[in-house]
């Protein structure tokens, strides 16, 4: 990520307010890593609400993000199996 700050800005402004009408939303996590590497963790009640959010995050990213972004996002899924 080039610029942390102005991504961070733009996904809560732009993004967040999209994930939250996602059916099953629990909760969203942006995270600045350090060294230009940010996390995202998204929090959904069912699998189809988490696939929405995925298609709904990859065309933010192409419409909003690319130009910050100098290699492409890396998508990881699955089911919580210990939280607390």
């Amino acid at each position: 990520m080039t610029d942390p700050a102005e991504a961070g800005r733009r996904v809560a402004e732009g993004f967040l307010p999209l994930l939250r009408q996602v059916p099953g939303f629990v909760a969203y996590y942006w995270v600045d890593a350090g060294n230009g590497v940010m996390v995202s963790t998204s929090v959904f009640e069912d699998r189809a609400g988490a696939e929405e959010s995925v298609t709904r995050a990859a065309d933010f990213v192409r419409d909003n993000l690319a130009s910050l972004l100098p290699n492409p996002p890396q998508v990881t899924s699955g089911q919580v199996v210990a939280a607390g």
